[in-house]
């Protein structure tokens, strides 16, 4: 299979001179983006996607759909177009990276008719996805996997899947529980899915899965704890206006909140699918001000950065960025409660503990999250990972310590393409 990677970049990060103080238009949020590809694909006729993001994760997505029959008409850039068509096999799925892809399609795959081969970048072998194939082979459905359980993945469909009971451990990643919901309506008896475990990480993510099956249709139940309840039935197609990305701002909002300036995110909805409360919460103990108005969401430096002690779980795809700014406050810090970002695009704790202390800070690893003492910080390489988050906390530290240098900025185009322009761009002005 081919494999298609994103181009790696060395960068110098760019320093702020003076207060960075702008207003951003980014691109949709990729969580919701994947959501509608995918509800569209399953859906009863054709749905439009507005604001889409287009970045590395979203043109594998749709790419992967269309190897699977769907109609995925992504030539404008602020209107796909998504016709359904039946499913079939065989099909081969790149999935890169993309924890949404190796997740979310293999159950739409298994209602396809014949087989389909998934498998993506070297490093996306080792992302953990053993618990959703147990829970697809428990209601009957062939897979394949490698001895570890995961990528390379072979799933032989038979063109339905009947559905009924299962059980999970999906501590390891709420998206094993998402990517079961959202083809679940189109299983013949629907679906019981019961998580035994550990807590699941990113509860908002799951909020968002539900309530986006609920606008497309589908009858589900959420009403028990660790429990959710899908009805068989059909899903509508229909017209899915995306989000700006929250996660995908928290870099920009960092830089406001480094030097003393303030970044709004124009067009942010007045209610959103996204955790922005949390993230607001989040930036106001660091000690930034967020407001919002009709401009958007603004997030302004107040000269201060604090150190903070917080359970990051709900919104662990920050940790990156408020460690880099946990590296920069005035007293130490503790983020915790984030053990499975270990199986992201790397592992994240292990990689911030080790480029934050070349950069000088102090650094102490728990297997849920960090300790971070700030110390005086000095130029260095920061090893990105592949993983977009890791450049966002490197430009970040970069803000306010010359020489960072990135070792790959090209991996920021799996969900930002643009990120290395708007980044220096928005620096420029400061």
């Amino acid at each position: 299979m081919a494999i298609v990677t994103a181009e790696a970049r060395p960068w110098l990060a760019p320093s702020a001179s003076g207060p960075v103080t702008a207003s951003v238009r980014l691109p949709g949020s990729k969580s919701m983006t994947a959501r509608a590809l995918v509800l569209a694909a399953l859906a009863d006729g054709p749905s439009v996607i507005e604001a889409p993001l287009r970045a590395r994760d979203t043109v594998l997505m749709s790419a992967g759909l269309r190897a699977l029959g769907v109609g995925v008409d992504t030539s404008a850039d602020d209107r796909w177009v998504v016709e359904p068509g039946p499913l079939r096999g065989p099909a081969r799925i790149d999935v890169g990276l993309a924890g949404t892809i190796m997740r979310f399609l293999p159950p739409a795959a298994a209602l396809a008719e014949g087989t389909v081969e998934f498998d993506g970048d070297p490093h996306a072998r080792n992302r953990p996805l053993r618990p959703i194939v147990e829970a697809l082979r428990s209601l009957g459905v062939s897979i394949e996997a490698s001895p570890a359980g995961g990528l390379p993945l072979t799933v032989h469909g038979t063109g339905l899947v009947e559905g009924g009971e299962a059980v999970i451990d999906a501590s390891g990643s709420s998206q094993f529980v998402s990517g079961l919901l959202l083809s679940a309506p189109r299983f013949s008896k629907g679906l019981v899915l019961r998580h035994e475990g550990p807590p699941v990480p990113s509860a908002p993510h799951l909020r968002m899965t539900t309530h986006m099956l609920r606008a497309a249709g589908a009858v589900v139940d959420e009403s028990t704890r660790d429990v959710w309840v899908v009805e068989p039935g059909t899903l509508r197609g229909q017209t899915w206006t995306i989000e700006p990305d929250l996660s995908g701002a928290a870099p920009f909002f960092a830089a406001a909140a480094v030097t003393g300036g303030a970044v709004t995110l124009a067009g942010w909805p007045a209610d959103s699918w996204q955790p922005v409360a949390r993230v607001k919460e989040l930036f106001s103990e660091l000690g930034a001000e967020v407001t919002q108005s009709a401009d958007g969401l603004t997030v302004r430096g107040t000269g201060t950065l604090r150190g903070i002690t917080a359970d990051l779980s709900e919104v662990s795809e920050l940790t990156p960025v408020v460690a880099a700014l946990a590296a920069l406050a005035e007293g130490p810090s503790e983020l915790r409660g984030v053990e499975h970002i270990r199986g992201h695009e790397t592992d994240r704790i292990r990689a911030l503990a080790t480029e934050l202390g070349k950069a000088g800070a102090e650094v102490t690893e728990f297997p849920d999250g960090l300790r971070i003492v700030p110390r005086p910080l000095h130029g260095t390489t920061f090893e990105t990972y592949a993983d977009h988050r890791m450049a966002h906390a490197a430009a970040v530290i970069g803000l306010a310590v010359t020489g960072i240098n990135l070792a790959d900025v090209g991996c920021t185009s799996k969900t930002l393409p643009e990120f290395p322009e708007l980044w220096a761009g928005l620096v420029a002005r400061s």
